[in-house]
């Protein structure tokens, strides 16, 4: 893009919420009428396919280094891609159950923390 619209789409991108993403969903969905298919089941089935299409990413190579240093870029973006698809519906899966899944969230960081304190050395 001319004149950095590039970067404002990326500023735009890195600072989206949980509940801006739910929001697109949910109109995504209404435009095709979907609605009608997005119960908890399903949204669930579907993500656990994504969860198998990004296990595929990761079968046959063994450990890999933080930040996947010596992966094609085109690998990470098939990668983001398909972290995406799991985040979606993940979201989507959410909503459709009535959970403020940033809430939940939230208040699981809590919990694990209390439930697994720092070693004190």
């Amino acid at each position: 893009m001319e004149g950095g619209g590039e970067e404002v789409a990326d500023d735009r991108a890195m600072n989206i919420s949980l509940k801006d993403l739910s929001k697109k969903l949910e109109e995504f969905a209404k435009a095709r009428d979907w609605e009608k298919y997005h119960s908890p089941r399903n949204l669930l089935l579907a993500m656990v396919g994504e969860v198998g299409e990004l296990s595929e990413i990761f079968q046959w190579r063994g450990e890999v280094d933080k930040g996947l240093p010596n992966w094609d870029e085109s690998d990470k973006e098939h990668l983001g891609e398909e972290l995406s698809d799991v985040l979606l519906y993940l979201i989507r899966l959410a909503d459709i159950c009535g959970i403020d899944l940033g809430d939940a969230a939230a208040k699981k960081i809590v919990k694990n923390a209390i439930k697994y304190p720092p070693k004190l050395f």
